[in-house]
């Protein structure tokens, strides 16, 4: 079985449906006969649902994009294969439904006017459980992945790889040369793949991409994943990249002769799916400039739209003309771009200094160059943009906390037989939890699976589940019998049991546990969990799960995954599957108990978080929808640590993944994001599983909705040439209050600033002027030099 595709595809309106001429130089692609420059964000189809698609593609649009970037998920739209093994023949089963409506998402784009580029894998990466390539997989007979076997020919980001393999050129070699013949009409690229064999171009995915050259200059220089921010994965701090050096990074690339980037991530990536990467939270936010609820992240949004838009202003010239190189100092340069036939012209000038400003002169004239900085200049004359100097506003993000609100489980949502409104139903009830407790150890009639000795997990699950039950029974003759049980295991979780009776936990390589056994038959029980699987690396499909050494011999009976999910009782219709209990009071700190309730809809109309900072670890479900995996660990101490996110942290210089961390010592995640289509109007499910033991009476909704809004704006900080700031709040709010207002040397940051040695006393009144402009139309233009403002909205 031959398995392809696996590069990237530029598909311009769709190129089954709207045939596009799409070729290329070594200078940009041509589409249609025109050089165009790419401005593209990324966004994951089946990350957020399809009610978030039209709004996501529009905020990207409106921040200047041209373009959307999306992997295709393989291991979401064929969970399973259907084969016939007398004849070896395979049925595929397909799902292209719901948020994995491929088809529908690339219309969208179509519609909303922009190209789309196309990763078709199927392997990903993309901090996707395998790299997005389904389990099933592995267990086909004689396969191996990333490399060349007759069974497996598909790849992304492999360059970096190909030595652990030992397989040279060849297996590339072959990929490229198979996409090729396919003649799809359009260009195919490799991601970080520096021998693509041509016509295929190679790509590079980074924090920067100026330094990067294709190996042929009959290709055009593409930036396929200009990182935004970064994963996070349990036990670390939050990661921030400064907008400063993301548009810093981004004009540098087109002074070194870039022509199409695309920026990773952008527009809205909500985890609400089991499918996340070895021990990476549930969230995959990425520190966009629109984040997993939906909201713009300003700064972010704003001066990355600002960059956009001055790049367009050159357009022309940086695609027909060749770049001249000048230098501007020890650390400072240049690069013009002179179109005679058009008479015109651009320039960028660039200070790489890390530490200092500098002033250069070009075509003499003096210009002042912030440290770590980029100005462009689409006249040669004219800064319309400098990448250090932040004109937009920037927002405070909330999440304000919300009571779960109890609903009757049978609720009418129109009027009923009688003619009486339903809504008089809906606060009589309290909130009423249900529990269900799984049994440790077998819980079935009998075991799944029976084997002499320890196995593999994933070898067992198939991943059908995070969980696998490890059994046994020892006979004692007298009671007190002590032992030590020493359990080494490869997992990210695992709980002992004796009896019934939770012993320990352990998260690490090795768990110790003193055993007092009474007379007669003693059943020990270890449960092992997985917090997903790897994405990506040389051999991942070879890493095993589960306990690999115990002392008590006899692990021998195994049941998979627990009683309430093999029953799907988080689903409506299948709750009754179990006998749930309604306690007098709610167990708190219990272990492997499932939690129900049924629960209003959050007032308002902003996103959702489920509060879940008082629980362990386990899983969360509204109205049979997975919210995700839950896991409460707090981060520990970072040396690079700052308090305030970019704000706090000093932009200038290269960043890496540990440069800008906040939320040392707090968890790693504590909200949730529940998309508002998943609620009814009332009788909302929520069920909770908690592996390791919770309080679930402090759960509670927390709406997300922007507090604050501050800029800044000086003489020398214009936007596109114009001395003035712009305010803009979300959709449906007002601003509220004038906090702070300085004509001066303002100090702080944002929710925290202060006057500084020169300040105009009369600052506040001045802006209070223009208050009422800016409540009736949702955002202003405060014409003022110099000022820093803080704006609450309602």
């Amino acid at each position: 079985m031959k398995l392809a595709l696996s590069f990237i595809l530029l598909l311009p309106f769709l190129s089954i449906v709207a045939a596009e001429n799409v070729t290329y130089d070594g200078r940009s692609l041509i589409i249609n006969g025109t050089r165009r420059l790419i401005v593209s964000t990324t966004i994951h189809y089946t990350r957020i649902m399809p009610e978030m698609w039209p709004e996501a593609i529009r905020l990207a649009k409106e921040g200047g994009a041209n373009t959307i970037d999306t992997y295709v998920f393989w291991n979401v739209h064929e969970i399973e294969p259907d084969i016939v093994s007398s004849t070896s023949v395979w049925f595929f089963k397909y799902n292209f439904a719901g948020r994995n409506d491929l088809v529908r998402f690339v219309k969208l784009v179509q519609e909303a006017g922009l190209f789309l580029m196309l990763r078709i894998g199927p392997f990903i990466g993309a901090e996707w459980n395998y790299g997005g390539i389904p389990v099933w997989l592995h267990y086909i007979p004689g396969t191996a992945f990333r490399t060349e076997s007759a069974s497996f020919k598909i790849e992304n980001e492999y360059g970096h790889l190909q030595g652990f393999y030992g397989v040279g050129h060849n297996y590339s070699d072959w990929a490229a040369r198979m996409a090729v013949s396919k003649d799809i009409g359009v260009p195919w690229i490799m991601c970080r793949e520096g021998d693509a064999l041509d016509p295929v171009i190679d790509t590079v995915n980074d924090f920067y991409g100026d330094y990067y050259h294709p190996n042929s200059v009959n290709k055009p220089k593409i930036w396929t994943e200009a990182w935004t921010g970064w994963i996070q994965t349990h036990y670390e701090p939050v990661f921030h990249r400064p907008t400063q050096d993301l548009a810093f990074a981004a004009a540098r690339f087109f002074q070194k002769g870039g022509s199409v980037i695309n920026y990773y991530m952008f527009g809205r990536t909500s985890g609400g799916t089991s499918a996340n990467n070895f021990a990476v939270i549930t969230s995959y936010d990425y520190d966009a400039p629109v984040d997993e609820y939906g909201l713009l992240r300003y700064p972010n949004y704003g001066h990355i739209k600002e960059f956009n838009e001055a790049i367009k202003l050159c357009e022309n010239p940086i695609l027909t003309a060749k770049p001249t190189q000048i230098s501007l100092g020890p650390q400072q340069e240049g690069a013009v771009w002179s179109n005679v036939s058009s008479g015109e012209c651009v320039a960028f000038l660039v200070n790489v200094d890390d530490k200092k400003d500098a002033t250069v002169v070009f075509r003499n004239a003096s210009y002042h160059l912030p440290a770590w900085s980029v100005s462009i200049l689409p006249d040669c004359k004219n800064v319309v943009f400098n990448t250090a100097k932040v004109s937009s506003q920037t927002t405070v993000p909330e999440m304000v906390p919300e009571d779960l609100k109890p609903s009757p489980e049978m609720c009418m949502e129109e009027k009923d037989a009688g003619g009486d409104s339903s809504s008089s139903l809906k606060w009589q009830n309290p909130l009423k939890w249900e529990v269900f407790v799984e049994k440790a150890g077998i819980w079935g009639k009998e075991a799944d699976l029976v084997y002499n000795g320890l196995v593999d997990q994933l070898n067992v699950t198939k991943d059908a589940s995070d969980y696998l039950w490890y059994t046994t029974s020892e006979e004692f003759m007298k009671d007190g019998s002590q032992l030590a049980l020493v359990i080494q295991f490869q997992s990210h979780h695992l709980h002992a049991f004796v009896n019934g009776e939770l012993l320990n936990k352990g998260e690490n390589e090795t768990l110790r546990i003193p055993v007092a056994l009474r007379a007669g038959r003693n059943e020990i029980s270890v449960l092992n969990s997985i917090v997903g699987l790897p994405s990506a690396g040389a051999f991942f499909e070879w890493i095993n799960y589960g306990p690999s050494s115990v002392k008590l011999e006899g692990f021998n009976n195994g049941t998979i995954g627990m009683e309430g999910e093999k029953l799907e009782i988080y689903k409506p219709g299948s709750t009754g599957n179990v006998t749930w209990n309604v306690p007098s009071e709610v167990p708190k700190m219990q272990p492997v108990t499932w939690y129900k309730v049924i629960v209003e809809e959050p007032s308002g109309d902003e996103p959702i978080g489920l509060d879940m900072l008082n629980m362990g670890k386990g899983s969360a479900w509204l109205n049979g929808q997975q919210i995700g995996r839950y896991w409460l660990q707090r981060s520990g101490e970072h040396e690079q640590c700052v308090s305030h996110g970019e704000e706090g942290c000093d932009y200038r210089g290269y960043m890496y993944p540990d440069k800008c961390r906040t939320g040392c010592g707090e968890p790693t995640q504590r909200w949730y994001h529940i998309p508002r289509s998943w609620f009814k109007p009332c009788g909302n499910l929520l069920v909770i599983f908690e592996e390791e033991g919770g309080d679930p009476t402090a759960i509670n909704f927390s709406k997300r909705r922007t507090s604050r809004l501050c800029a800044s704006v000086a003489e020398d900080h214009p936007p596109l040439g114009k001395a003035m700031v712009h305010l803009r709040c979300p959709e449906n709010r007002s601003m509220d209050n004038i906090l702070f207002a300085s004509f001066g040397t303002p100090t702080g940051y944002c929710g925290s600033f202060n006057v500084g040695d020169y300040h105009d006393v009369n600052s506040l009144s001045v802006v209070e002027k223009v208050k009422v402009s800016l409540n009736l139309i949702g955002f202003g233009r405060v014409e003022l030099g110099n000022v820093s403002l803080s704006i609450m909205s309602l």
